[in-house]
């Protein structure tokens, strides 16, 4: 069977492209592309295993890697202007618009769905509010012009895959279609299990705003006896060196090893974000470290309430602060804490993944 993977853009690694390597060393002959690349060598390396990637006409516009989502409109002309006819088996990788390549009798065409496009569905009142009141009215036509792309390509996808119930609900709810939950590969060997913790708190992830970051220092500053050190870079990065308080370290950007030695030894692990998955998290169980995560989202799968972690309800400071006073008063096991983790190993994934596509493996 001659296979294609399509993903939507390679610019910074992040979850969406740990799943792709897996994907690559399940399907390795298969040809993959991508609307743009501007994978770094180091990551191309690590993710693609120096697999080449067939991009649209949108890498040829000018703009390179720092504008090309400029050309949002464009993204639809572009994902359908992939000629796969000569593949049996597409597999989409998708969270915007992978899912909508143009595919034929006799093909099938399994999609691996991390969301329905979050800026034109779920974050879509979000999203515009952000924006200058002079822009909107144009966002917000582009945004309506894609969700109607969107709907109306879901037909081209013979199978959907959701990475969390959570996710398998907003495929119902949008496209009205339904989906099987496999969860995505987390790499728990590269982890190993602490059980002496120290007296601080953990937080990683990019410092953009939707992660939240901001609350969880904002919740620590009226915390001051708790410390709590921050790891991450993104456009949030210097108001939170402004605004954290002396029992807060912003860290920046760690190196691997670095950052895996501060989950082993933090006492909790602390993430606020709505996730659709959340694999920072799970990472972090893989460590022995109870989580105070969310109880929304992928968080609410991943983390059990009052054995691996603790909920809160809401992301405000109240209810952060709250969940971390009742996380102070239980005892974690980190040796269970670690058995949950491998519920989403890349091995169970991959098993997973074999199952969907054993016509074609």
């Amino acid at each position: 069977m001659k296979t294609a993977i399509v993903h939507d853009w390679l610019d910074k690694a992040g979850g969406a492209e740990k799943v792709l390597a897996e994907m690559l060393e399940l399907l390795p002959d298969a040809d993959l592309y991508a609307i743009v690349d501007y994978f770094s060598e180091e990551d191309r390396d690590r993710y693609l295993k120096g697999k080449e990637v067939k991009t649209t006409f949108i890498q040829r516009l000018p703009g390179g890697a720092s504008f090309f989502r400029n050309y949002l409109p464009l993204f639809p002309a572009a994902i359908e202007s992939l000629d796969l006819r000569e593949y049996d088996l597409i597999v989409s990788s998708s969270w915007a618009f992978a899912k909508g390549v143009k595919t034929s009798s006799g093909q099938y065409h399994l999609s691996y769905c991390y969301t329905p496009i979050r800026y034109a569905w779920d974050l879509y009142d979000e999203y515009l509010s952000t924006l200058p009141a002079l822009k909107r009215p144009l966002v917000g036509g582009v945004l309506k012009y894609i969700r109607s792309w969107d709907r109306r390509t879901t037909d081209r996808v013979d199978t959907f895959l959701a990475d969390s119930r959570f996710v398998a609900e907003r495929i119902f709810r949008t496209y009205g279609r339904t989906s099987r939950v496999v969860y995505p590969p987390v790499d728990i060997g590269r982890f190993s299990l602490e059980r002496e913790k120290e007296e601080f708190y953990l937080t990683a992830s990019r410092l953009v705003p939707y992660k939240k970051t901001r609350l969880i220092v904002e919740s620590f500053n009226k915390m001051p006896r708790r410390r709590l050190k921050v790891v991450g870079q993104g456009e949030e990065y210097k108001t939170l060196k402004r605004i954290a308080g002396p029992n807060i370290e912003i860290l920046g950007y760690l190196e691997e090893e670095e950052l895996i030695g501060l989950m082993q030894r933090a006492r909790g692990f602390v993430y606020a974000a709505l996730e659709d998955f959340g694999i920072v998290p799970v990472e972090a169980m893989a460590c022995g470290t109870p989580v105070i995560a969310l109880g929304q989202g992928g968080t609410a799968e991943t983390v059990v309430d009052g054995e691996t972690g603790v909920h809160f309800t809401e992301q405000t400071v109240e209810s952060l602060q709250s969940a971390i006073g009742r996380f102070e008063k239980l005892t974690f096991d980190s040796a269970k804490i670690r058995e949950k983790a491998e519920e989403f190993s890349r091995d169970r994934f991959l098993a997973a993944m074999r199952e969907e596509l054993k016509a074609f493996l």
